[in-house]
């Protein structure tokens, strides 16, 4: 067996200060739990503040300490979604939290040949973590206790502290403090006394006395992480929805604060749907007022901000974009304190690998998440396409209404200026432009041929001939013709057959342009 052990030295404090604005950016950090320092980041730590001093000690060494209260809620949540995107890479994922160690370990032995090889595992591993924004420390072993330990102590490895040989982590281990066990932290001061600092000093004495003088825990971990001993998991598994939770260091007041946020809600939300190697069809976020904030009691507990994808994806950057143009439209009735992100169920099935070329499938997804954003940004009532309708004349011809991104497709080739002609020769079939003018702009005529910007057009093909409209009283008798100007570009003209109404001799119209 091969583990894989990540710890999270910082976990604490990266939670506590992913919610922080700009306002706090730069001060000192730590975290107090009852009257007393728990975590300090090195800031504070280099103005004398260390863990297991009062809180009031803290505050006079750096009066500028920005101080935060310790949560364990918090700090699950942040650790399972680290647990989430471990998941992507193998099924057998534990979590580790022993004596204060926040990490995960997984169990990757049968995942190297797909990822081919630990080294490449381990760069996407560091890869799909950085996201969530945790520093890492990242030891393998061949037991699971023995690759956290390495994790949270080994750091001075110039390559890591990376082995698959048992002989190899018996050694290391034997050069580790007492303390790095959990027993061992608990006696620390009773072991010292003894003179008892490594591991290899445990091994010495006789197990029975060790066990009585203090837990057999303590032998048991040490056999555990040698491999001695088995080692039962306790493994993760997926929740069938995703819901997630987020207090804010302050209260949010503008969409972008909401946003900054909803960024660490979305991060774990797209490693929960990757480790089910599933899709995001939809999802929602709630931003929750306190009772005091509010302008009255007919604002709301939470206001609720639904975001449903055309097409489901898994792109973090993507989803962070259609949520900042849904803000961007959305008062805020009242300032947000915490945020919770829930989605109900997802697509199955990965994304599409990355192609080299471009193909058709690509470019309707790249036009897909285009009308997403725009719909996002404008409203879906804004943005409008084209459908067509069973009517010859062209202005007729299609229909503006809401565009539905789900089902684009890839837009039909422009049409080829150099091969026209031969073209034409060979299919009677006249191509129509896709942009049409709002009316038909009236040509000059002379010498039977039309003239547009000072200039004559050269006929290259037509005519089309259409007659219709007579059943609604907009009837419409033109002869169409592609016709060409000097500079090569095509441009889409008729010639009426009959008078206008308005009593206007016939004469050449403007119709469309050739993209």
């Amino acid at each position: 067996m091969l583990w894989i052990g990540v710890h999270l030295p910082l976990l604490s404090l990266e939670t506590f200060a992913s919610t922080l604005g700009p306002a706090q950016a730069g001060r000192p950090l730590a975290l107090v739990e009852t009257q007393h320092i728990v975590q300090a980041d090195a800031a504070a730590r280099a103005r004398g503040v260390r863990p297991g001093i009062k809180r009031v000690t803290a505050l006079a060494l750096a009066p500028e300490l920005l101080l935060g209260q310790a949560d364990h809620r918090r700090d699950a949540e942040a650790l399972l979604a680290v647990a989430h995107a471990a998941l992507a890479f193998t099924p057998a994922v534990a979590l580790s939290d022993e004596a204060g160690r926040a990490g995960v370990r997984l169990e990757v032995q049968a995942s190297l040949r797909y990822f081919r090889g630990l080294p490449a595992l381990l760069q996407r591993l560091e890869l799909a973590l950085a996201p969530l924004g945790h520093q890492l420390q990242i030891a393998t072993a061949p037991t699971a206790l023995g690759a956290a330990l390495l994790a949270s102590w080994r750091t001075d490895l110039a390559l890591g502290p990376h082995s698959t040989d048992l002989a190899v982590l018996r050694r290391w281990l034997d050069e580790a403090p007492v303390w790095l066990l959990g027993p061992g932290r608990e006696h620390w001061e009773a072991l010292q006394g003894m003179g008892l600092r490594y591991l290899s000093d445990l091994r010495k004495l006789p197990r029975s006395g060790l066990a009585r003088r203090f837990s057999p825990e303590l032998l048991l971990d040490l056999d555990r992480a040698r491999g001695d001993a088995p080692e039962p998991q306790c493994w993760v598994t997926l929740a069938p929805r995703f819901d997630s939770r987020l207090e804010l260091f302050a209260r949010a007041d503008t969409s972008a604060q909401v946003l900054a946020g909803a960024r660490i809600l979305l991060a774990r939300l797209v490693a929960w749907a990757q480790a089910q190697h599933g899709r995001i069809p939809h999802f929602t976020l709630l931003m929750h007022h306190e009772p005091r904030h509010r302008s009255d009691a007919a604002v709301p507990a939470s206001t609720p901000l639904e975001i449903a994808l055309a097409e489901a994806a898994v792109d973090a950057d993507h989803l962070q974009q259609l949520l900042a143009e849904r803000l961007g439209r959305l008062p805020l009735q009242a300032p947000a304190l915490e945020l919770s992100l829930h989605c109900d169920g997802l697509v199955a099935g990965s994304p599409p690998n990355a192609e080299l070329f471009p193909t058709r499938a690509s470019e309707a997804v790249g036009l897909t998440r285009l009308i997403e954003r725009l719909q996002a940004r404008l409203g879906r009532e804004q943005v409008c396409g084209l459908r067509l309708v069973a009517d010859h004349r062209p202005e007729r011809a299609t229909v503006a209404e809401p565009a539905d991104a789900a089902a684009v497709s890839v837009a039909s080739v422009p049409l080829d200026t150099r091969n026209l002609v031969p073209q034409l020769s060979r299919d009677s079939t006249v191509t129509r432009p896709a942009w049409l003018l709002p009316e038909p702009l009236p040509l000059p005529d002379k010498a039977g041929l039309p003239w547009f910007e000072g200039r004559p057009l050269q006929l290259l093909a037509g005519p089309e001939r259409i007659e219709s409209g007579w059943w609604d009283s907009q009837l419409v008798t033109r002869d169409y013709f592609i016709a060409s100007q000097p500079d090569g570009a095509l441009v889409w003209i008729f010639c009426e057959r009959l008078p206008q109404p308005r009593g206007q001799s016939s004469g050449w119209f403007l119709q469309g342009r050739f993209a």
